[in-house]
């Protein structure tokens, strides 16, 4: 049988979807360290008790606001390597085209790669990030490598990784970002396969 929602049940959500949505907007906007609680509150038409009764807080709110779009971009990574068909190798070239899209979006830039480390410390920001990305990476180069590579499966995903996030920031920063996400696509690959052929 199906739950209806109480009154108190259907206000909680607002009041969070509220602060996300607030808190989405303006740590994009403006980054962590420029947004203050207050104004938090107050673009929501909340009370700084509504801020700390569900996310404890600025920081909480962020992280939140941070695990919304990591788990956005997961899903669309392997909605796009699922989608592409083809053998291993043409999934993982769509599953790393699908990333670096993400990174060059304004909001994901923003949140994530550019305030994340600053508003969560280094350490949160790389166990969140690993939590919904490690796995999808991990998972793709070991179909496109396979079950026994030449290197470490996890020292592989971490300088593959570090240079797609590398590459995100230069591509959001071009001139022409098509062309710089297309020229970051043809490199990863000529890494990947430099490694197939070394294996």
């Amino acid at each position: 049988m199906e739950h209806v929602k109480s009154r108190r049940e259907r206000y909680v959500e607002s009041t969070r979807a509220a602060l996300l949505d607030t808190g989405r907007r303006h740590f994009t906007e403006r980054g962590f360290a420029d947004v203050s609680a207050e104004e938090l509150v107050r673009a929501a038409g909340l009370t700084r008790g509504a801020l700390y009764h569900h996310f404890d807080g600025k920081q909480g709110l962020f992280e939140a606001v941070f695990e919304e779009f990591e788990d956005d971009a997961a899903q669309r990574i392997a909605a796009a390597v699922e989608g592409a068909g083809g053998d291993a190798w043409h999934r993982g070239i769509a599953g790393i085209r699908a990333f670096l899209d993400i990174c060059a979006e304004p909001g994901y830039r923003q949140i994530v790669l550019l305030q994340g480390p600053i508003a969560l410390g280094w350490q949160r920001w790389h166990e969140l990030d690993r939590r919904y990305l490690g796995g999808l990476l991990e998972d793709g180069l070991t179909a496109i490598l396979g079950a026994a590579p030449a290197h470490p499966l996890p020292l592989t995903a971490a300088a593959l990784y570090g240079a797609l996030t590398e590459l995100a920031l230069t591509i959001a920063d071009a001139a022409d970002p098509a062309q710089a996400r297309d020229q970051a696509v043809q490199l990863v690959a000529a890494m990947l396969k430099g490694l197939r052929t070394f294996h």
